[in-house]
């Protein structure tokens, strides 16, 4: 529990407080997209394209589970960090309590979902007649690890907020080094195929799971009470309120995947290397732009504890320092994979196939259209995680919504038409550039809020 000694949120610089929070965090993620990367790779070199496609049309699944996962999680580490911040122990305590009964009934759930319409799923995704059998067959073990992933996606975000990031990630760590043994063992030694591939993901997730949840017994900060296990509409209501930026920003992205999924399948047939190449090129671009993503959600999510504190203890110029560096460092990274994307798109392929020069062409098309934008990407997930840290979900709501909902899918629906592969490709780095500048906007207007309500009058001399 937390004792009357001041909380580091509110005194230690913020670049040794983000290095803290960031690098477990990245690290976390890296091991939880490891899962994916892992199979496609495998999956690539021990049964081909028609198996990297498989996988690629299981993915958006595993997005929908983490999506409800950081809506429950996030929404819960906001809370904890604000109540925190106020020297609210008791109601910490019940967001943490009936966030734990949320968080099991979740999962549980979106399993039996998943069991019941694997096949409606694997249609819906985008699958090829070539790749059905092979999807279905993997969909339908990976669902049996989704409760496991719904735990550790969400207890990370809670681990991380009660003060312990390096627990999160030796837990992630376990089960990626389970799934890095297993792969090769049961896709090749025992000649599985997409069925190994999954059997090993979800042992991994497992361990990674179980090992999470027992943390709950143990947090330093807050602790689950039974009195407070029932779950109520006010407090599921205040989870949901703050998790819910979280949560829209990935289904927005499994609903991108979905379509673009489908816009391949569709006028991937009219290119050189057909729909299959073209599914099996994406689902691979997919797996290495997760690795760019977690740079950035570890970023933008070590900001949620030190932004929520320090706003709820009210030292705003401290939070205002935090967005600013916390930005500063997401465009850097946007920077550095815009050129390994844009320069290096063939040797990142040919880790997924090789020798095999349709495939790579491929790569090299797809890839740097599709990630033209990315110099500019970092802000909106900086910006996002800023509005949702601070208590202003609709704010944090709208980056998501306008780039992926407004901008990028109909972009794509309306220029595919018209322009084939290339045009539903193009509208990613539109929507890219136009959440840059909406998240300027949005910033800017904050803190000129704040410097007339006179909150920032500490901001020259710095805090």
């Amino acid at each position: 529990m937390e004792t009357n000694t001041a909380n580091p949120l509110a005194t230690a610089p913020i670049p040794q407080l983000l290095r803290k929070y960031s690098i477990p965090t990245t690290l976390t993620l890296l091991v939880n997209y490891l899962y994916n990367i892992v199979d496609q790779i495998f999956v690539g070199q021990g049964v081909g394209i028609t198996g990297m496609a498989a996988t690629n049309v299981a993915f958006p699944l595993t997005i929908v589970t983490i999506a409800v996962a950081l809506m429950i999680g996030d929404g819960c580490a906001a809370n904890l960090n604000l109540y925190l911040g106020r020297k609210d122990q008791e109601s910490a305590d019940r967001i943490i309590s009936q966030t734990a009964t949320l968080l099991l009934s979740a999962g549980v759930l979106l399993g039996l979902l998943g069991s019941l319409f694997a096949r409606q799923i694997v249609l819906l995704f985008g699958a090829t007649c070539t790749s059905f059998q092979a999807a279905l067959a993997y969909t339908r073990v990976i669902i049996l690890g989704l409760p496991f992933l719904m735990f550790s996606s969400a207890l990370t975000a809670m681990i991380r907020a009660d003060g312990n990031p390096k627990f999160a990630m030796k837990a992630m760590m376990l089960g990626a080094a389970i799934n890095l043994i297993l792969d090769p063992i049961l896709i090749f030694g025992f000649h599985m195929g997409v069925v190994g591939a999954g059997i090993a993901t979800v042992i991994g997730e497992a361990a990674s799971g179980i090992l999470c949840l027992s943390r709950l017994k143990c947090l330093q900060t807050v602790r689950v009470r039974k009195k407070w296990l029932c779950p109520t509409p006010s407090v599921a209501l205040q989870i949901f309120r703050l998790g819910f930026p979280s949560f829209l920003t990935q289904i927005m992205t499994a609903v991108v995947q979905v379509t673009m999924n489908n816009l391949m399948k569709q006028y991937g047939a009219a290119m050189p290397f057909g729909s299959d190449v073209a599914l099996s090129v994406y689902g691979a671009l997919m797996k290495v732009y997760q690795i760019a993503h977690a740079m950035f959600v570890g970023v933008s999510s070590a900001t949620q504890p030190i932004n929520s504190y320090n706003f709820g203890a009210k030292q705003f110029v401290r939070v205002q320092r935090t967005y600013k560096m916390a930005s500063s460092i997401a465009l850097l990274v946007s920077v550095g994979w815009f050129a390994v994307y844009q320069g290096i798109p063939r040797v990142i392929g040919s880790l997924f196939v090789t020798g095999d020069t349709v495939y790579l062409d491929a790569c090299a098309f797809i890839f740097r259209l599709y990630m033209m934008g990315f110099l500019v990407y970092g802000l909106h997930m900086t910006t996002t995680s800023f509005f949702q840290s601070i208590g202003q979900p609709l704010k944090a709501l709208a980056l998501p919504v306008v780039r992926q909902a407004v901008v990028l899918i109909p972009l794509a629906l309306f220029l595919a038409p018209r322009f084939g592969l290339a045009g539903a490709l193009i509208a990613v780095p539109i929507a890219d550039v136009a959440s840059f500048f909406i998240s300027l906007i949005l910033a800017r207007h904050e803190f000129r809020k704040w410097r007339q309500q006179g909150w920032l009058d500490g901001e020259a001399a710095g805090q």
